[in-house]
């Protein structure tokens, strides 16, 4: 299998991608990855030789996260975001994976891979840690700011049959995110949506509120991109500011201080637990390749688990089986 990485897309490109797919080459001998960029830039990074299992594809332009995203798109032909998705529509890559700006891979994966038959609405899916240490995945995180209730529908079939095949659930269970668990709950898409959902070839187990989906609930959570985008980032935020409390309370006396060195092994796996390193990798369901969304800020842990997770994908025939789902075989 071979995949394409967008060694410019992200933060701390391309150090943390070379990084990565060095430790992955090694630890994965039968993935082929290719780093897709600026060789002089690359190279650097690649010490004394290339592993037999990595190679560079070149590629001449840089999409930015100030970029407009379909217009850079288009006027970009060569950044190194649109050739690895070019390399996915040719087939001369089983999947992409990038860093870089989430409407521009967006838009790639729309206007170059290209949508999959029978699905409308392509969906980016992402993963959050959960106390029960499963994890939950959450769609659409932000690809379509508004939705009909058969596009939730079609969420709810791709993001259980991403986690029976990627993670190995053998019946995830599926949740509509909404304002009360009760069904006459919500607006006008999620009621119509729940019916839809109650009918579906799914384990759908109702309507969960924002304040449970950490809880281990669910395994997939469906949702607009509109309010997909408000509970990642309200997530992702309240962590931010319940770590950034402890530390001013832990540092503030020094007993505190005491208190906090006893109790740091337990802080460190509580941060770990939380970590998104650990859960790195937001496919875009619903295009005819797999394109992959790493965090932008990703190091090369959370890279290479971004490129573990696709290996997975790719090695349980993730596309293939969608495409079968929805073209009706």
């Amino acid at each position: 299998m071979r995949i394409a990485i967008d060694a410019m897309g992200g933060d701390h490109a391309p150090q943390a991608q070379v990084e990565s797919v060095l430790a992955a080459a090694a630890e994965w001998p039968d993935v082929h990855l290719v780093l897709v960029g600026d060789p002089d830039a690359i190279r650097p990074y690649l010490g004394s030789g290339i592993p037999d299992n990595v190679s560079i594809e070149p590629a001449s332009e840089v999409i930015g996260s100030d970029d407009e995203p379909v217009r850079a798109v288009r006027r970009k032909a060569d950044s190194s975001m649109v050739v690895a998705g070019r390399m996915v529509k040719e087939g001369r890559a089983d999947a992409m994976i990038s860093c870089g700006n989430t409407g521009a891979l967006m838009a790639t994966g729309l206007l170059v891979v290209g949508r999959m038959q029978g699905i409308e609405r392509p969906g980016l899916a992402a993963i959050f840690p959960t106390l029960d240490n499963k994890g939950l995945l959450a769609l659409d995180m932000g690809a379509n700011m508004d939705a009909k209730p058969e596009h939730l529908l079609q969420y709810a079939l791709m993001g259980s049959m991403y986690r029976s095949k990627v993670h190995g659930i053998a019946k995830p269970r599926v949740g509509l995110l909404n304002v009360g668990t009760e069904a006459a709950k919500g607006n006008e898409v999620t009621k119509a949506a729940y019916a839809l959902l109650e009918n579906a070839p799914v384990h759908f187990v109702g309507n969960v509120e924002a304040r449970d989906v950490l809880e281990g609930v669910c395994d997939v959570i469906i949702c607009d991109g509109f309010s997909g985008n408000i509970l990642l980032k309200a997530i992702e935020g309240a962590a931010q500011s319940i770590f950034k409390l402890l530390r001013e309370e832990l540092t503030s006396s020094f007993v505190s201080k005491l208190a906090a060195g006893a109790l740091k092994p337990s802080f460190r796996r509580v941060r770990t637990r939380m970590d998104y390193n650990e859960y790195n990798g937001a496919p875009l369901l619903g295009i005819n390749g797999l394109v992959v969304k790493g965090h932008g800020s990703s190091n090369a842990s959370a890279m290479k688990t971004a490129i573990r997770q696709t290996r997975t994908a790719i090695s349980n025939k993730l596309i293939a089986s969608l495409a079968d789902e929805f073209s009706g075989k």
